[in-house]
């Protein structure tokens, strides 16, 4: 029974063995569907449509010459040329058509001229009198005790009340004259003396020194004087003379002892003082009044009248007959000519753009198929004008308006080289050399024409561009933005030696050109990331930072694959020298190729070069598992490299460093497996009434074809290399693994491996899509054979020490 049951399970294996090998032969007579593979690289995404699409291509080119008219010539005109109040004119201004315009200037001078013609008001100031009674007051009550005094009393008595009085103000009483008021009659006295100075006081008394005016005797003029009632009355006015000599000449009359009347004088003279006092509130009041009832006054200009003379300061009344000038014109304009004049800024746009695109398709013709480079450089071109204009425009402001040494410094603080850096940074040199011409052209037109300004801004900018031109580290930009101000420094000094300039005048430009290029430095090296990631572009200095080998992933390889650590620094070395034989990037094709086989440090062990045990998981596995788990590496990498962000290009390149080959080692082993099937011949035995015994084939029919196994399952997904450092790391790849395969290393055997791997994969059509020629293949071989022999040299075998 035992022995039936094996026959039996023996016999379910062998037609087992049979549908299998049936099925793989039926399998590879109709091949597989190829599976459409998206290409993480941008190749038929969307991303990469819109990269190339020319539909986007001419709109942002019709976006890019409506926002250059809009920032270049809107609010700037050829009648509207960049004048500013107290700046020294450069041309002749004439009025091209007559008009008429209130002047606000001139009106406001009339004003002045109006208000300067009205007197001043004044009021009379009661205060004076009232504490001149007030003190003889108290006077003449400190002296009630006069009469009951002994007579040997009375002269001290009056010398200490004189003493007292005196002290209360600027007064001078001798004891002498205040008997007079410690008389009997003295309430006589003081009514006659009172009501002299309330009559003197009711007019008004000034004092001519005070009021600015010249020392006379005499009534001096009309006052204008501010009654109780509010009214002001034009009257005459005493003045301290005329006042002392009406008191003198009414005490006279009052009094005809000539002694006693000389003491009341030298009393009560004290009691004339100005009492004119300028009534402020009242004054602007009626200068209000006049200013109001002005009526605005009105300027007549020619046709042909000159405005701005050259070489002369331009007066506020000039720059508002400018102003005027210009409204006129663009009222009078007619729609006609307005669409002249924009279609003129049009072409002259266009015409700057076209010569850029020619000047591209020459010389870079990779970025005019390139949305993204030429979205780069509009963005990049439009930032760098708006932050011109808005300097041009801060010269509106009342600061600069007053401030015609500031405002002289505004045409050197115009940030050009912000473009210029840029583009050479992530373009190339020759489109920075472009764009800052075209930057000068831009800002020249800005500011009036002026060509000195264009010539200082482009030299300035080649500085620039020369200084970071292949530079690795950001200190560059720093200090290629210092040597450019420094030339525009030296230019504007030259300029001002021309043109007489006072030396501080020079001094201040000197330093704000200075200080300009120092800024743009830093706002460069500031936003130069932020435009890396955006536009996808990779920099020679974030590159270099990048061959750092305490790197996150680096550092990962390094611990937990260390032969694929060494064979990535040994691909880097061959790619960086072949990169370098035929002119590509060899820091990007060292970067790239240290980070190509990152993916494996996920299933490190899988991969022969980290297999230090000499146990290899693929010896039990099936072949197409272990060709799945190959290939992931690719995956993985990719996967490893967007977590830690690194470069486009470096993703590319690990996507790409296999192309779509053939994983041929475990696609020879899955096809001895497919041929070593001895069941697959055994006759199947008697099932479910079949006869075991096998059909004899027809006369004449085919003989049964050999299975297949189909390819797509053993190559990698792709896509093939698609630029020069991919396919030199591509090829690297390849041929330092076999080198390390060669039993001896020989320039003859490396020459041959070489030779066989490129030919191959040539053949396999892994580099039809890279830009490499047959002239730079050819270099490419010769630099991995030097290369590899430098490094795969022997040695001198020391013979062992004799003991």
């Amino acid at each position: 029974m035992v022995i039936g049951h094996f026959l039996t399970l023996r016999s379910l294996t062998q037609f087992i063995a049979r549908l299998r090998a049936a099925y793989a032969a039926t399998t590879a007579a109709t091949p597989a569907p190829t599976r459409r593979r998206k290409s993480p690289s941008g190749g038929r995404g969307l991303g990469a449509a819109l990269d190339r699409s020319r539909l986007v291509a001419i709109a942002l080119f019709v976006a890019t010459v409506a926002a250059i008219v809009v920032v270049s010539f809107v609010g700037v005109t050829n009648r509207t040329l960049p004048v500013l109040p107290n700046q020294l004119a450069s041309v002749r201004i004439v009025a091209a058509l007559p008009f008429e315009y209130e002047s606000k200037v001139k009106t406001e001078q009339a004003r002045l001229r109006v208000a300067e013609r009205v007197p001043p008001v004044y009021r009379i100031d009661p205060e004076p009198l009232r504490r001149f009674e007030q003190h003889l007051g108290e006077l003449t009550a400190s002296l009630a005790p006069y009469a009951g005094l002994e007579p040997a009393l009375r002269a001290s008595f009056l010398a200490e009340n004189a003493t007292l009085h005196n002290a209360r103000g600027p007064y001078g009483v001798s004891p002498e004259d205040l008997a007079l008021l410690a008389g009997r009659d003295s309430p006589r006295v003081l009514d006659i003396g009172i009501g002299i100075l309330r009559a003197i006081h009711s007019q008004g008394i000034t004092n001519p020194a005070d009021l600015g005016g010249e020392r006379a005797t005499g009534r001096i003029k009309l006052f204008q004087v501010l009654r109780p009632d509010g009214a002001v009355a034009t009257r005459p006015v005493d003045t301290l003379e005329d006042a002392l000599t009406y008191l003198r000449v009414n005490l006279a009359a009052e009094e005809p002892d000539r002694a006693r009347a000389a003491a009341m004088y030298r009393i009560f003279q004290y009691g004339v003082v100005s009492n004119l006092a300028f009534d402020e509130e009242a004054t602007r009041s009626r200068k209000a009044d006049a200013m109001a009832n002005l009526r605005p006054v009105r300027v007549t200009v020619e046709r042909g009248q000159s405005i701005i003379e050259p070489d002369t300061r331009v007066t506020p009344e000039q720059f508002e007959m400018l102003e005027a000038h210009r409204r006129a014109l663009a009222e009078a304009a007619l729609p006609l000519e307005e669409a002249t004049r924009l279609a003129g800024r049009i072409l002259l746009v266009l015409a700057m753009l076209a010569a850029s695109l020619i000047y591209i398709r020459l010389e870079d013709p990779e970025t005019l198929q390139s949305n993204s480079r030429l979205a780069l450089l509009a963005l990049v071109t439009l930032a760098n004008l708006a932050l011109v204009r808005g300097t041009y425009s801060l010269g509106s402001l009342d600061f600069f308006l007053e401030n015609s040494a500031a405002a002289s410094l505004l045409p050197y603080i115009s940030p050009v080289l912000i473009a210029p850096l840029f583009v050479a940074l992530l373009i190339n040199a020759g489109s920075a050399i472009f764009m800052a011409l075209f930057l000068s052209i831009f800002t020249s037109v800005i500011w009036g024409g002026r060509l000195d300004l264009l010539v200082l801004e482009f030299l300035a900018a080649l500085v620039a561009i020369q200084g970071v031109n292949q530079t690795r580290k950001r200190n560059r930009i720093l200090r290629a933005s210092l040597h450019a101000g420094v030339t525009l420094a030296a230019g504007v000094v030259l300029l001002g030696f021309a043109e007489r300039l006072p030396p501080l005048a020079v001094l201040k430009q000197m330093f704000a050109g200075l200080g300009a290029a120092l800024a743009c430095g830093v706002l460069v090296v500031g936003l130069l990331p932020f435009l890396e990631n955006l536009f996808k572009r990779t920099t020679d200095i974030t590159l270099l930072e990048l061959t750092d080998y305490n790197h996150p992933l680096l550092r990962l390889m390094q611990l937990e694959a260390p032969g694929t650590y060494h064979h990535s620094l040994v691909v880097a070395q061959l790619a960086e020298n072949a990169a370098a034989a035929i002119g590509a990037n060899p820091l990007l094709a060292r970067v790239c190729a240290l980070f190509h086989d990152i993916g494996k440090t996920t299933k490190p062990h899988y991969f022969t070069e980290n297999q230090m045990t000499g146990e290899n998981p693929h010896d039990d596995a099936n072949p197409s598992l272990s060709a799945l788990i190959i290939k992931a590496h690719v995956k993985d990498g990719v996967d490893l490299a967007v977590r830690h962000k690194l470069p486009r290009p470096v993703i590319d390149v690990i996507q790409q460093h296999h192309g779509t080959t053939l994983i041929r080692y475990f696609y020879q082993r899955a096809l001895q497996a497919l041929r070593r099937k001895p069941e697959a011949d055994a006759p199947l035995p008697p099932l479910l009434g079949v006869s075991s015994a096998p059909a004899a084939p027809a006369a004449g029919a085919p003989r049964p074809q050999q299975p297949q196994l189909p390819e797509q399952t053993y190559r990698y997904d792709g896509p093939r290399p698609r630029f020069k450092e991919s396919a030199i790391i591509h090829l690297a790849d390849g041929i330092e693994a076999a080198a390390r395969c060669l039993p001896k290393v020989t320039p003859q055997h490396l020459d041959e491996i070489i030779d066989q791997i490129v030919r191959d994969r040539l053949q396999d059509g892994q580099l039809d899509e890279s830009p490499l020629t047959f002239a730079e293949l050819n270099k490419i071989k010769d630099s991995f054979q030097h290369t590899l022999v430098s490094m795969l040299h022997g040695r001198v075998a020391y013979p062992a020490a004799k003991t």
